[in-house]
C-alpha cells in the first residue's frame, strides 16, 4: 500500500501497513461520510468533527493516491470535484461497522449508528 512518503514500510504486518495509509484521525471519518452519501468538499466540511479545509484537501489527495476514492469534476468554473469510494474504499465498510460495535460496547457515550449504515454491505471482491 503506498504511503504519504517514500519511506519504506515499518514492517510487513497488515495492521501496521494499513495504518500507514489510513490510520490518521480523519480518513475513516471521511470514508464514513462517503458511505452515507456525501460527495462534495463542502459536505465533508459540514460533518460534526469539523475537519479543516487544508486537512481535508490533504486526506482526499492521499485517499485518491491510495485508490480508496476517485474524483470527477461536477463543475468547470470554478473547477470542483465530487469524490466517491472505489470498491477498495468500500472494502473498509466492515471495519467501520465493527469499530462502531466496539465503541458502543466499550464507550457508553458514543452514539448508535443508523440501521442504514450498519446494514450496508460492501461489494464482494476477491483478492
Amino acid at each position: 500500500m503506498p504511503t504519504r512518503s517514500s519511506k519504506p514500510q515499518r514492517s510487513d504486518c497488515p495492521i501496521s501497513t494499513t495504518l500507514e495509509g489510513i490510520g490518521d484521525r480523519w480518513t475513516l471519518v471521511i470514508v464514513r461520510d462517503m458511505v452515507m452519501g456525501k460527495k462534495r468538499f463542502v459536505e465533508f466540511l459540514a460533518s460534526p468533527e469539523r475537519i479543516t479545509t487544508n486537512v481535508l484537501t490533504d486526506r482526499l489527495a492521499l485517499m485518491e493516491q491510495l485508490g480508496v476514492v476517485q474524483k470527477k469534476p461536477y463543475e468547470k468554473r470554478p473547477l470542483r470535484f465530487e469524490y466517491t469510494l472505489t470498491p477498495k474504499g468500500m472494502g473498509l465498510l466492515p471495519v467501520l461497522q465493527e469499530m462502531c460495535r466496539w465503541a458502543n460496547r466499550h464507550i457508553p457515550e458514543t452514539w448508535i449508528p443508523t440501521k442504514s449504515f450498519m446494514n450496508k454491505r460492501a461489494p464482494a471482491r476477491g483478492r
